[in-house]
């Protein structure tokens, strides 16, 4: 196992300088497991893409890229068992490889899987639910260096608790998620759609494909709609604005070699449901984001609020992302128990200035019932986070018990979830 002296390191935007001690990088299960028993205190760190200090430690950080890259596909139950550490890009690559695909993917495809599903990350769909969803089974490593393996037909109680865990529970090494037979899609753009239109017929727009996205910047009167449809289901009737006829960026101006392929050409299902390629990186991380999940009915009232503080936002937006996300029984899923819209804001890396504003988009949403997406910014206390969470007192015991002496916390989950 490799341990490396603190270097300057930051999360993949640079807004987060983590406080650590060490990076460890074990390249075996057993290695990780002493590393574990031994450990005061360690975070697992993923690809950095959370904005976020959910991953930060003042002791130890280990990436779990080193270990073994087995992926196990078992066709008869419909799963795969992947390492934490793995890509959703290099995951469906394997998975296309075997005619096999994913139901749902995130925007962008470089983010790992472990990390994804422990802060609720999503893409896009009316019946599509947060990645996190998927998950069938759970391995990881407990404060003891313990194999923990929980299941979501062996251990219904807690599973519910321990998938968005925010790594507060263990250091998860394997995930076994389900898979379906891969499938095409065929990605539209519609552009200047009326945000009035977007908002009056929310269910007819967010309904019209497999992934639908609507992108803006709250200042003017329109919206681009993207239409990710499956090739083997039916499409819906909706039409608005005007078709793209060459591709286009979400960041209106921005080059367009990073996306995937528009225009209706039909490709793998990998290849379109994300935003961005795998083998561009979209964008050099010099921004910094976040994101509200809402009760879906509440879409048309956060329509209206934001448009009435364009002005105030447009200044210091790359772009806004519309989605709608299916509910879930996940206890930290920010989707918990309601079909959701979720509001993401892509801003200018001003920190000072983003908060200011953020402050009072949240003002406006959370009296609507938002909750911060757990990877992103949030200006709200964290009692007023966990305060929306109707589970939030049975994950702390989770917590407590499954880490009695404190291994996996962080001044992230000990501030939401503080120790008697």
């Amino acid at each position: 196992m490799s341990t490396t002296p603190p270097p300057p390191l930051r999360n993949w935007a640079g807004n987060v300088a983590f406080a650590h001690t060490a990076v460890h990088r074990p390249s075996t299960l057993d290695e990780l497991r002493r590393l574990v028993r031994d450990s005061p205190r360690i975070r697992a760190l993923g690809s950095g893409h959370s904005f976020s200090r959910v991953a930060d430690s003042d002791h130890g950080l280990v990436r779990l890229d080193g270990l073994p890259p087995t992926v196990d596909v078992d066709v008869r139950e419909g799963t795969v068992t992947v390492p934490a550490g793995t890509s959703y890009a290099d995951l469906s690559a394997a998975l296309h490889r075997e005619g096999l695909a994913l139901a749902n993917m995130a925007s962008l495809p470089h983010i790992s899987v472990a990390g994804s599903c422990a802060t609720g990350t999503h893409g896009s769909g009316d019946g599509q639910r947060c990645l996190a969803a998927s998950v069938r089974g759970v391995q990881m490593v407990g404060p003891e260096g313990d194999l923990v393996e929980l299941g979501r037909d062996t251990d219904p109680d807690t599973f519910p608790g321990a998938v968005v865990a925010l790594g507060a529970l263990g250091v998860v090494t394997r995930l076994t998620l389900d898979v379906e037979p891969a499938y095409e899609v065929a990605q539209r753009v519609h552009l200047d759609v009326p945000l009035d239109a977007v908002a009056e017929r929310f269910d007819a727009v967010f309904g019209a494909a497999y992934s639908v996205s609507a992108f803006t910047d709250w200042s003017g009167d329109t919206a681009h709609v993207w239409l990710k449809h499956r090739t083997d289901l039916p499409e819906s009737p909706w039409e608005g604005g005007r078709p793209a006829r060459e591709p286009v960026h979400p960041v209106p101006g921005m080059p367009t070699a990073s996306c995937t392929g528009q225009l209706g050409v039909p490709g793998p299902w990998h290849e379109r449901l994300p935003h961005f390629r795998p083998d561009v990186t979209p964008s050099a991380g010099d921004e910094l984001q976040s994101e509200l999940y809402l009760p879906r009915e509440q879409a048309r009232r956060a329509f209206a609020a934001l448009r009435g503080i364009g002005h105030r936002v447009a200044p210091l937006l790359h772009v806004s992302e519309v989605r709608t996300v299916r509910g879930d029984d996940l206890w930290l899923s920010p989707a918990y128990g309601r079909d959701s819209v979720t509001f993401h804001f892509t801003w200018v890396n001003d920190a000072e200035a983003v908060v200011a504003v953020l402050a009072r988009v949240e003002e406006l949403l959370v009296p609507l019932g938002a909750r911060p997406h757990w990877g992103k910014l949030t200006t709200l206390p964290p009692r007023d986070v966990v305060a929306g969470y109707a589970r939030a007192a049975d994950f702390g015991r989770l917590a407590r018990g499954m880490d009695p002496r404190g291994t996996f916390r962080n001044a992230f989950t000990d501030a939401l979830f503080p120790r008697d």
